[in-house]
Parts: C-alpha cells; sequence; structure tokens
C-alpha cells in the first residue's frame, strides 16, 4: 500500500506541476486557457473556479496531463477572441509556454533539493571500507579507514566531501566523464592531507553498475566487522553466531571492517555453486570463539555468490550534512544541473550504444523506487521525487516529436526559415515520434518485468 500511494502521490505531483508551468505560462501570455486536466480518460473530478474560463480534470488514467487551450487548428475559434488563440501568439510567446512545463519541473527539483539542504540530512561520514581485492583502490595504495576531505577531477574542479553519498556521486560523475580524480585524505585537524590518485579514465564504463564501483574499490563507507540480525534457519543461525559478534578474522585472514567481510562471504562459494566452510574468530561479550560458518550459496546475475542469512556489518557512523540558505539554494541550482547534464549524457551513449538500454526504466521500477524511498522517510522521498522531476524535465526537452522538445525543434526551425513546418511534416514527424515514444515505453515495461523476475 504505501508503494501505491508513494507513486501515486509522486506522479501527481510531477504530472500537476509541468501542466502548471504550461497553464501559468499561457495566462501570462495572454492566451485562453479551456481545460487544464491531470491524468486521461474519462474524467473523475471536474470543476471550474469562478469567473474562469478553465475547466479542472482529474482523469481516470493517471500517466500524464494536458493544458487545452483555445486554438485554431483544433476547433473554430470566434473572431472576437481570436487573439486569445494559442495559434495567433508571435513565436516567442509559443515557445515560452511550451517550455514552461519541462521548466517548472526543473525549478521543482531545485526547490526540493534546496528543501534537503536546509533540513540537513544525515550520511555515512567519507570514510572508506577496505578496498576491493586487485581493484584500482587497493592498487593505488587506499587501505580502508581513510577519511576523503576533498576530490579533485578535471580541470578546475577541486570540493569539498561531506559524506560517502557527496564522494560516491562524485566517483560516479568521474568515472563516466573518463576523469581521473585526486582525492585528499585525512580529517582538517589532521595537518596535511596525503593524496592518492585513481586513474578512472582507463576504466572505460559505460553505465554506473555494481561492477564499475567494484572495479574503482570503494563500495561502502567504513562499519564495524559486527553481526547484526541474524534470520531464523540461515548459515549464521545454524553456525551459533549472534547479533553483537564482533567477527575478529576469517580462514586466519584479519577482518578490518565490515564491506571486507561481506566481500568474503560473497566469496566463499565454489565454481559451480558449492558451499564452502569458513572458520571465522569472532568476540562475543570479552570472549573470542571460533565457529565453523558455511555461507549458502545464491546465484545472482548469472553469478554464485554465497549468503549468510545475516546483518553483516554494523551501521556506519553518521554525519548530519545541512547547509545555510544560499548555499543550499546554489547547491540545489548545481546539482539539478548535474544530474540534467549526466541524464543526458546516458541517453546519448544509449543512442550510440555506449551504454546499455537497461538503464531505461519504467513505472514499475519508479513505484518500487517511490516505495522504498518513503519508507526510508520524508528526506529520502522528497530526494527521489526531485530526482525524477529532474528526469521528467529533461525528457520533456528532447527534440522528439510529440514531446515539449519537438515543438521546441518545430519553433526553431520557424524562426530560422521564417514559416512553420508544414501540415504533411507535421503529421509525418508526429507519427514517427509516437512510434518511437511507444518503443522506448515498450523497452522500460521488458526492463521492469525483467529486473521483477530477477
Amino acid at each position: 500500500m504505501t508503494t501505491v500511494i508513494a507513486f501515486v502521490v509522486a506522479l501527481g505531483l510531477l504530472i500537476a506541476i509541468h501542466e502548471y508551468g504550461h497553464y501559468r505560462m499561457a495566462l501570462a501570455c495572454g492566451v485562453k486557457v479551456l481545460r487544464f486536466s491531470i491524468g486521461f480518460g474519462k474524467p473523475l473530478f471536474t470543476w471550474r473556479r469562478p469567473g474562469s474560463p478553465t475547466e479542472f480534470v482529474i482523469g481516470a488514467l493517471p500517466l500524464g496531463g494536458y493544458v487545452r487551450m483555445l486554438d485554431e487548428r483544433e476547433a473554430p475559434v470566434d473572431a472576437a477572441e481570436r487573439h486569445l488563440a494559442f495559434n495567433t501568439q508571435p513565436l516567442r510567446s509559443r515557445a515560452a509556454i511550451v517550455a514552461a512545463g519541462p521548466l517548472a519541473n526543473l525549478a521543482l527539483a531545485v526547490l526540493l533539493y534546496a528543501l534537503v539542504n536546509w533540513w540537513g540530512v544525515q550520511e555515512p561520514e567519507p570514510v572508506l571500507a577496505k578496498p576491493v581485492a586487485g581493484s584500482m583502490a587497493e592498487r593505488a595504495g587506499l587501505t580502508g579507514g581513510e577519511w576523503v576531505g576533498r576530490i579533485s577531477a578535471g580541470e578546475g574542479v577541486d570540493v569539498e566531501v561531506r559524506s560517502f553519498e557527496d564522494l560516491r556521486w562524485r566517483l560516479t560523475q568521474a568515472a563516466l566523464d573518463g576523469e581521473d580524480i585526486v582525492l585528499s585524505l585525512g580529517r582538517p585537524e589532521q595537518g596535511v592531507p596525503r593524496q592518492v590518485r585513481l586513474p578512472l579514465s582507463g576504466l572505460d564504463v559505460k553505465e554506473a553498475d555494481a561492477t564499475m564501483y567494484q572495479r574503482i574499490g570503494i563500495v561502502a563507507p567504513w562499519s564495524a566487522p559486527e553481526i547484526g540480525q541474524v534470520m531464523a534457519d540461515g548459515a549464521a543461525s545454524r553456525a551459533g553466531l549472534q547479533p553483537g559478534d564482533i567477527v575478529r578474522q576469517v580462514n586466519g585472514q584479519r577482518i578490518s571492517d565490515g564491506q571486507q567481510l561481506r566481500q568474503l562471504i560473497r566469496e566463499s562459494v565454489g565454481t559451480e555453486g558449492q558451499p564452502v566452510s569458513q572458520r571465522w574468530e569472532v568476540l562475543r561479550a570479552g570472549q573470542v570463539l571460533t565457529l565453523e560458518v558455511t555461507p549458502m550459496p545464491e546465484q545472482r546475475d548469472g553469478t554464485w555468490v554465497g549468503r549468510v542469512g545475516a546483518y553483516v556489518g554494523a551501521m556506519p557512523a553518521m554525519i548530519t550534512v545541512q547547509h545555510g540558505p544560499w548555499e543550499g539554494l546554489a547547491r540545489a541550482v548545481d546539482h539539478t544541473w548535474e544530474v540534467s547534464w549526466l541524464t543526458l549524457k546516458m541517453m546519448g551513449r544509449m543512442l550510440i550504444g555506449e551504454a546499455s538500454i537497461k538503464n531505461i526504466s519504467g513505472p514499475l521500477t519508479i513505484a518500487e523506487y517511490a516505495g522504498k524511498s518513503a519508507s526510508m522517510g520524508l528526506t529520502q522521498y522528497v530526494v527521489f521525487l526531485a530526482l525524477i522531476s529532474v528526469s521528467l524535465g529533461v525528457l520533456n526537452l528532447l527534440p522528439l516529436p510529440v514531446l515539449d522538445g519537438g515543438h521546441l525543434m518545430y519553433y526553431l526551425w520557424e524562426g530560422l526559415t521564417g514559416r512553420a513546418v508544414s501540415d504533411v511534416w507535421l503529421d509525418r514527424l508526429q507519427r514517427g515520434g509516437v512510434a518511437i515514444l511507444m518503443a522506448l515505453m515498450a523497452v522500460a515495461l521488458f526492463n521492469d518485468v525483467a529486473r521483477l523476475a530477477g
């Protein structure tokens, strides 16, 4: 139920903001708006404000919305109202009305990110776990436990790292851009920081997935190698592990943090999925115990991994990331731009085959993440709304017929040539746009089902 409510609220809010952008700009340009609809199909609720010509509607199918304006191309217009019709407006007014929807979504994202920055959010401290064995981070000399204070990437990019999530975002950007980065290690009070260079330009990654972070070697913040909740009938329960146990060694190898322990558990499986026993040394209530633990094999994405049926690793140390009014707003603008640009780059890479179309998500995935973020609290749900609002704004600005960006493309042609696109070409382009959009929706739905089935 939480998932359904969170999804409906998110979809309704983002569609309403998008259409409200069109609506307000139309009124500002002197265009008569006949209907403002959230959703398609049979109207469930309709109302009209006194003295307003606009009918407000909530439709039965909430996967979109529209603003219907007075327009000679759709129906005859009385001569006395011709100046109120959309098609009679100057080019700049028509372009502004069309662009206002996507821009309203981007403005909403800025506001939501700013609210999160002003409220403050609890995030893991930027302390590194032990790097993945054989990874770039391990080769660079990282051992785990380092505090990352700053990160440098590209020309003139030198920013403070406030949390592990901040570090992860910067790593993602640099890896997808193929830029090397320099990590400045050490807390401010520890004097001159040690610098470590990660040559991310050599990764040649096409998408930000778990494999990319494994190759970099930075996958989680530092956490104590402590056992949390133990599931009944799991491998941990059968071995005698209890919540609060601190794991000191596995097969004689010293364990420094939760990430290292999770990695050893995952790797404790034979090539054909055979279970492999491990000898654990744990500290419990001041006593050292030796236990035989046999992680159970489980297949994930075609690879066998081990699972013990317990929460492995204590909660990482948290820090409150909060910004003042102007800094919070500035960071919100910057982050909205960064997410928008990253979205465009990923779309471009998918178009030329440099990134997988598996990155395209549909309504089922969005609904799943809406529910997950809502269950984690208001702040995470607001961040989710901001991310989806950016995606909606960017998607609608693409030069694809039937989308707002397609109409802006027509207006660009009109501005350059002095004449509008012919009705024949409009019909052809609209048909092609619908076909492309339907294909994208089919791919998104297929990806959704594949993820759920997997």
